[in-house]
């Protein structure tokens, strides 16, 4: 199961292996703010409350945009972050820069 909170909406999901925690806001129709879908801009900046051994390991893209406080925090891309196979619970916000 994949929690999603955008700034006004929010759903729960199923979490679908293969697919990125944005890919899957924008199929249930979350207000999930993004610009390039390639981890350059960070407006999907995602706080991941729970579950994040469930995701895809941190990618490049990643590393060169987060701080690496924010990565040890719990932050990632929602554009970078994959569900990986038999995931369990997710619970992830939108927390954007701007």
């Amino acid at each position: 199961m994949l929690l999603l909170k955008g700034r006004a909406k929010s759903a729960q999901v199923e979490a679908e292996s293969g697919f990125t925690i944005l890919d899957l806001a924008i199929k249930a129709g979350v207000d999930w703010g993004y610009s390039c879908t390639r981890g350059t801009c960070a407006r999907c900046r995602t706080f991941v409350e729970e579950g994040a051994g469930f995701l895809e390991d941190v990618t490049d893209a990643e590393w060169d945009r987060l701080e690496p406080e924010e990565l040890e925090q719990g932050y990632r891309a929602a554009c970078q972050a994959i569900v990986k196979a038999g995931a369990g619970t997710i619970r992830v916000v939108n927390r954007f820069y701007f």
